[in-house]
């Protein structure tokens, strides 16, 4: 059995979830609550050095980083493909996900606000204003490349990376209170992703550990 170590509100968790279901991957759950630090307990740290989620437990060892991870499903469970059959479409969608994964979710995640509050003193508004930022110029960007490759999602008309990584920053966003009228085409790609089971699964809100 594959066991994923996460967290209900975690985006990296998220996307995760949503790759194991969009796999038809069964998998149980180990909750770390980020809040309380469970993420830094010695069991934990033994299996993942740098104390983070999501961790994977499968027969290949223990995998960390979610990127890492979704790659290592594609590869070990192929179909559905997560992503597409020619290099240039793989290293288009690759791109879309990275922008996400590499340049928008790092600096608003849990750590990164609590540095902004704790070392440099900004209140609520400041941080949301920090990580609005970050989500609005990522977004602007996918918003113009789903304009030249997406269909019903990110890229074409069948779910990809991109997505799995898109739905959750999405969520996050909103969280933030960022305005996302600007960005139309992620929108309905939002709609059309939160109707399927695969990724309603995956919600924060149906996570056993969520408030």
């Amino acid at each position: 059995m594959i066991r994923l170590h996460g967290y209900w509100r975690s985006g990296a968790a998220y996307r995760t979830r949503i790759a194991l279901n969009l796999k038809g991957v069964a998998y149980e759950q180990v909750t770390h609550d980020l809040r309380k630090g469970d993420q830094k307990s010695p069991a934990y740290l033994a299996d993942n050095p740098q104390g983070l989620v999501p961790a994977l437990e499968t027969e290949d060892g223990v995998l960390i980083q979610s990127p890492a991870i979704v790659e290592w499903l594609e590869e070990r469970f192929p179909t559905p493909p997560l992503l597409p059959a020619d290099p240039a479409g793989r290293a288009t969608v690759r791109a879309m996900t990275a922008i996400i994964a590499c340049d928008i979710h790092p600096l608003n995640n849990l750590r990164v606000l609590r540095a902004l509050r704790t070392r440099f003193g900004a209140d609520q508004a400041q941080a949301d204003a920090w990580a609005g930022q970050w989500i609005g110029d990522g977004f602007a960007a996918l918003e113009a490349l789903v304009g030249r490759h997406g269909g019903t999602f990110a890229f074409g008309d069948t779910p990809t990376t991109v997505d799995a990584f898109l739905i959750p920053q999405i969520y996050s966003a909103e969280r933030f209170g960022v305005d996302l009228a600007p960005f139309p085409r992620l929108l309905a790609i939002n709609a059309a992703a939160t109707a399927l089971d695969a990724f309603a699964r995956a919600h924060p809100s149906a996570q056993p550990d969520a408030d």
